[in-house]
């Protein structure tokens, strides 16, 4: 009596349910006999990228190489500050015009959302190849780039932290006669600050590993000096510069959880 009273402790699916199952488990392993490595190639590629790291140690640290790395590096920063800086900027009234009771453009919000989407959905590279063909190679492309990247990936956020923003104080201002732009900056903005510089900060964190990434395709920074070392088969040169890479993207997730344990 006790065992049929009890709850079953295995859920009941629906036939539904379990058929999508049964089919992504097929789709997954069908998809893992296609692209996964098999263990031939794992045998076969783990002595090759083993002879690969012996190649470039150690790093070289020839002076007049590190300077160049350095100012590259400076090059890289600049890019990632000036593009989030802008596209930060560029994202409030993408954010306000897309936030839903506080637009001004009623339900023509949805076409700020779309555009916002296409900047998000759009990866940094195809982005990075279309500022290089606009624009010629160098920094000025990685710029345009981060700042792209940046409206996308701060626009919808920022929308969504003025949308969950605290309704009162805006009632209070709508009730004595406030437009759109005062409640904006009286009520939105100061109770979505600290949601707003967060979201600031992960997207600087974002800009910098991006825009290492850019100069692949030309659009300048550390990326490019790499896509040189390894196309020379300067592996030591590489090591230096992936070493590099790694110290300050690590320094720069210190100081903006830092940044960010502050503003919490």
């Amino acid at each position: 009596m006790h065992d049929r009273l009890s709850p079953s402790r295995i859920p009941s699916i629906s036939p539904l349910t379990f058929s999508f199952a049964v089919a992504f488990a097929a789709l997954v392993i069908v998809s893992a006999g296609q692209v996964a490595p098999s263990p031939e190639q794992l045998a076969s590629g783990l002595p090759r990228m083993a002879h690969l790291v012996g190649r470039m140690i150690p790093p070289n640290v020839e002076p007049g190489f590190l300077l160049r790395v350095f100012w590259r590096m400076i090059e890289t920063f600049q890019i990632a500050l000036v593009g989030t800086a802008i596209g930060v900027a560029l994202s409030l009234p993408f954010a306000w015009i897309s936030a839903k009771d506080i637009t001004p453009l009623g339900p023509f919000r949805h076409i700020s959302r779309m555009l916002v989407s296409l900047f998000r959905t759009v990866p940094d590279l195809v982005w990075a190849l279309l500022f290089v063909s606009a624009v010629g190679l160098g920094a000025v492309a990685g710029t345009m780039t981060i700042v792209v990247d940046t409206i996308g990936f701060c626009g919808r956020f920022f929308a969504e932290a003025m949308e969950d923003a605290d309704e009162r104080p805006q009632e209070a201002l709508f009730a004595i006669g406030a437009g759109r732009f005062s409640v904006l900056c009286g009520a939105v903005l100061p109770d979505a600050m600290p949601s707003l510089i967060n979201t600031t900060l992960f997207a600087l964190e974002k800009a910098v590993r991006s825009s290492v990434v850019l100069g692949l395709v030309g659009a300048g920074g550390i990326g490019q000096e790499l896509k040189v070392a390894f196309d020379l088969f300067q592996y030591k040169n590489a090591a230096t510069i992936i070493l590099v890479i790694f110290a300050i993207v690590v320094l720069m997730e210190f100081v903006t959880d830092r940044l960010r344990s502050k503003v919490q």
